[in-house]
């Protein structure tokens, strides 16, 4: 039985990358839309916080600056400086001044801290090439400068904004990965165990829990498949029956046959008769019987070929050329295999004549393709109208008019595409340039698979 997909299989998917980047996308410009809209809604109450603060700590400080005593100013500054991180400069003609960065938020601030504190306030980024920030104030007719660390007044930098947005992006992402991969799971699932029943061959059951759509659509498609199970079960039986319960009168038919005194003409004609319903009574059976993949085993198709290719040289009405790649190995049933090369080759004398001739030039061919084995049974027959060549594959389907009358019940290359589906194989049907019918089979190298023969 198949194995469920693996992780990396349904995440190649078109759709799992199709939704993952759509919700991307759309995290993506949410939180996009969201920080814009913050910062937005955020800026002028926070630049009205930050002057409001300022207001108030160069008010208290030039009132405390100006009721001290002088003796004990320097202690003063001292304090302030190493507790609340405020300093005092005097402020100079000379002083190598900064502005302040043109931005809508500080704008704001040098507006609201010079409604407080006077017009003439003057704003700096950097003094004396000291970063922070400076505001000007006066004592009397001195002016002094006052410097607040930058952090207090400037809030998160666009580093941080930054750091924080690709943290959130990679969660975002991450949660996008997983949404994805739970809508997509249980597709590729679906996906891979319908290929597998295509394939003609059972897949694994689908788990059946989750969400309450997955679990019915995957208990409905357990369901199916139990019911073809059931339904090929039974088709086997009524044909194995029937074949039974049909050869059975053909066995007495043809005894009576022979102990019947009829002149050897009308006996051949009868024998041959009888011969062709046996033969029509086995391509049924062969349709009908099922094909165990747990007891499949290493085939050596180099050999089978070659035997193959031998034993069809010996019949008087077909000339056989070859082109056997030794060591070329896959794993399955011999008889089967056996089976469908028979029916190639049968089908191929039937029908692979050219008009006048009394021989079929059959050319056999097996070559290993990287980890592929591919079997090529052709004919140089009239070929096969292109636009009926599909209709070659299916049951009880006889193509008397392109490729010649003959009898049959039109289930040889029926029975081997539905042996080569079973060994996860593929058969192509195609016309030859120069004319015939071209019938290729890919299945894989076990040996390549593998490295050896598995004891």
């Amino acid at each position: 039985m198949p194995s469920s997909p693996n992780r990396l299989t349904w995440m190649k998917s078109g759709l799992f990358w199709r939704t993952f980047f759509m919700i991307a996308l759309m995290i993506a410009a949410s939180m996009a839309a969201w920080v814009a809209s913050y910062r937005i809604i955020e800026q002028t109450p926070r630049a009205n916080q930050i002057a409001a603060q300022v207001i108030s700590v160069v008010t208290i400080t030039r009132a405390a600056l100006t009721h001290s005593a002088p003796d004990l100013r320097r202690e003063l500054l001292f304090d302030l400086s190493s507790n609340e991180g405020i300093r005092v400069y005097p402020l100079e003609e000379s002083d190598r001044i900064d502005p302040p960065v043109n931005s809508r938020m500080m704008q704001v601030i040098e507006e609201s801290v010079r409604g407080g504190l006077g017009d003439e306030t003057r704003f700096a980024r950097a003094v004396n090439d000291v970063p922070g920030f400076w505001v000007s104030f006066t004592i009397s007719d001195d002016e002094y400068w006052l410097m607040l660390d930058r952090d207090r007044v400037e809030g998160s930098s666009g580093v941080q904004w930054l750091g924080w947005g690709a943290v959130t992006v990679l969660l975002s992402l991450l949660g996008a990965l997983m949404i994805s991969g739970l809508i997509n799971q249980p597709l590729a699932r679906l996906t891979a165990a319908t290929r597998a029943l295509a394939n003609g061959q059972r897949p694994t059951p689908l788990p059946e829990r989750g969400p309450a759509e997955i679990r019915e659509t995957n208990h409905s498609f357990n369901q199916m498949v139990d019911d073809l199970d059931r339904v090929e079960s039974d088709r086997a039986l009524v044909l194995a029956g029937i074949s039974h319960d049909l050869r059975t009168p053909l066995a007495r038919m043809q005894l009576e046959l022979e102990m019947a005194g009829l002149q050897e003409e009308a006996r051949a004609g009868m024998r041959s008769d009888l011969e062709q319903m046996d033969a029509i009574i086995g391509q049924f059976l062969d349709y009908a019987r099922p094909t165990d993949s747990a007891r499949f085993e290493p085939i050596d198709m180099t050999a089978l070929m070659k035997q193959t290719a031998q034993e069809i040289a010996r019949l008087p009405d077909v000339l056989v050329t070859t082109a056997i790649d030794d060591n070329a190995t896959i794993q399955g049933s011999p008889i089967d295999m056996t089976r469908i090369v028979n029916n190639l080759i049968e089908n191929a004398r039937r029908y692979g004549k050219k008009s006048n001739d009394n021989y079929v030039d059959i050319d056999l061919a097996c070559r290993i393709d990287g980890d592929k084995v591919i079997l090529e049974v052709a004919d140089h027959g009239p070929g096969v109208p292109e636009g009926e060549i599909d209709r070659l594959l299916r049951p009880f389907t006889r193509m008397d008019q392109a490729r010649g009358q003959a009898n049959g019940a039109g289930l040889g290359l029926a029975i081997v595409d539905r042996i080569v589906k079973r060994h996860g194989g593929k058969l192509h049907l195609s016309n030859r340039s120069g004319g015939g019918l071209v019938v290729q089979i890919v299945l894989g190298n076990a040996k390549k698979r593998h490295g050896h023969f598995p004891s």
